[in-house]
């Protein structure tokens, strides 16, 4: 049976790879969990389960089960800037092992920020320029020694990515609320210079990047047009109400980054999520929603436009217990909000490993589709800023796979990934007719028979 149109249709063609499906379901912060078992509320075994590629460790200083101002930033590891960078009493690595431990035991891999997290306050304490750049750049190296070359009592880590900053582009110059880089441009520029060129030498076989662009393009113009010194990754931040408007930023990025002929350096979306606005009613609606249904499916049409994008990795902002986590309910971490499960669909794309190309006849379906040698699955999902927008009907082609067994699940209001339907799919009988409700996601697994 061949599908035709019947309201809206997905067709997936397993002959035609895209690729390996890249590291979309990464996010910003590990699991909440202690290794004493005091008073232990966990979602170790939820956050395990989800696959979850990398954590970025930016703004992990807020929460206290992480270790809380003991924890990551460069000034909280070494609080004494006029200490000596070469003496291991100088530093206090405690709580920060104990972190990275921990995302580690979930079997995710530390993506480290050097810096501080973001100041919203009136006074500002750790987000001012150090007072000798060359120096921070020492204090990072041995930062650096001690999680992946055993210094100082350390470890062998093995983390790859090093960030220099975050959003340093967020405020003006002129600026006299300056809430992640206290300094002016000129002053970054050389902070970055610096401390690239010297973890670079010191470090050859790691990955040194930055700078966590807020979401400024003339300022990241500047940046890229003057750089002299290594740029591994081009770290940058969106905050949208349409998938279609991540992807657009995400080629105006690596257009940006090819044209001052950084054409070998990844471009990592390091932070992102539902946003209609910043503040008002728009800023309560955009924390409402990225708890609830409509945030999974605005997640879940990220990471699948995002799959067929240039884009080399996405890290979800935030898995930290606070308002803008959709993964874990924030005072009962063990349970999983909707906006958890998507992770769990993409991470079973990954796990295949072969991208395939999707077609969909409407702008507000977004597919995904991965292959192995003997399994298959597609994610999609229904997403519209417009709340009140009308259910749609769609048949999905899966002719290209041959005969399967298929498994749907379903999220939405009622399920959560629930297994909803089997089908027999065979040359007679090669395509699901499904409703697709607002905000509803299916994962389709096929087996073949």
């Amino acid at each position: 049976m061949i599908c035709g149109d019947f309201m809206n249709n997905i067709t997936v063609y397993y002959h035609e790879s895209a690729g390996r499906i890249k590291p979309m379901h990464a996010v910003n912060n590990g699991p909440v969990y202690k290794f004493a078992s005091d008073q232990r509320v966990t979602n170790i075994d939820s956050y395990r389960d989800a696959g979850i590629p990398y954590a970025r460790t930016h703004d992990a200083s807020f929460y206290a089960t992480y270790g809380g101002e003991h924890t990551v930033d460069v000034n909280f590891i070494f609080p004494d800037f006029n200490a000596d960078p070469y003496d291991p009493e100088s530093y206090d690595f405690c709580l920060t092992d104990e972190y990275l431990k921990v995302i580690e035991y979930a079997g995710t891999k530390v993506f480290y920020r050097f810096g501080s997290k973001i100041e919203h306050w009136k006074k500002k304490y750790n987000t001012l320029p150090p007072k000798d750049f060359k120096k921070w750049a020492v204090i990072c190296e041995h930062i650096i020694k001690h999680y992946n070359y055993g210094w100082a009592d350390g470890f062998n880590m093995g983390i790859e990515y090093w960030e220099i900053w975050n959003e340093p582009d967020l405020d003006s110059d002129d600026s006299d609320n300056k809430r992640c880089w206290g300094g002016t441009k000129k002053e970054f520029f050389e902070l970055y210079h610096i401390a690239a060129k010297h973890l670079k030498a010191c470090f050859p076989e790691l990955k040194i990047g930055g700078p966590a662009l807020a979401h400024n393009i003339e300022w990241a113009e500047d940046f890229l047009r003057q750089l002299d010194a290594p740029l591994d990754f081009f770290s940058w931040h969106i905050y949208a109400d349409d998938p279609k408007k991540v992807y657009e930023k995400t080629e105006l990025i690596r257009k940006l980054l090819d044209k001052y002929g950084f054409e070998d350096t990844e471009s990592i979306l390091n932070e992102w999520n539902y946003v209609r606005g910043w503040e008002g009613d728009d800023w309560i609606h955009s924390l409402k929603a990225e708890k609830g249904l409509k945030g999974a499916s605005f997640t879940a049409g990220t990471m699948c436009v995002e799959q067929y994008s240039s884009l080399d990795m996405l890290m979800y902002y935030d898995a930290r217990p606070c308002g803008m986590n959709g993964l874990f309910c924030t005072d009962f971490v063990n349970e999983c909000l909707k906006g958890y499960y998507p992770f769990r669909m993409f991470n079973e794309l990954y796990k295949l490993d072969e991208c395939v190309m999707t077609a969909s006849d409407s702008d507000e379906i977004y597919v995904c589709a991965a292959k192995s040698r003997s399994e298959a699955a597609v994610m999609f999902t229904y997403f519209s800023d417009d709340d009140s927008a009308k259910s749609k009907t769609v048949k999905v082609d899966l002719s290209s796979f041959g005969n399967a067994k298929a498994e749907i699940y379903l999220l939405d209001s009622e399920n959560d990934m629930s297994l909803v339907k089997e089908e027999i799919l065979t040359a007679e009988k090669s395509c699901i007719t499904l409703e697709l409700p607002l905000f509803s996601t299916y994962f389709i697994k096929l087996i073949r028979i």
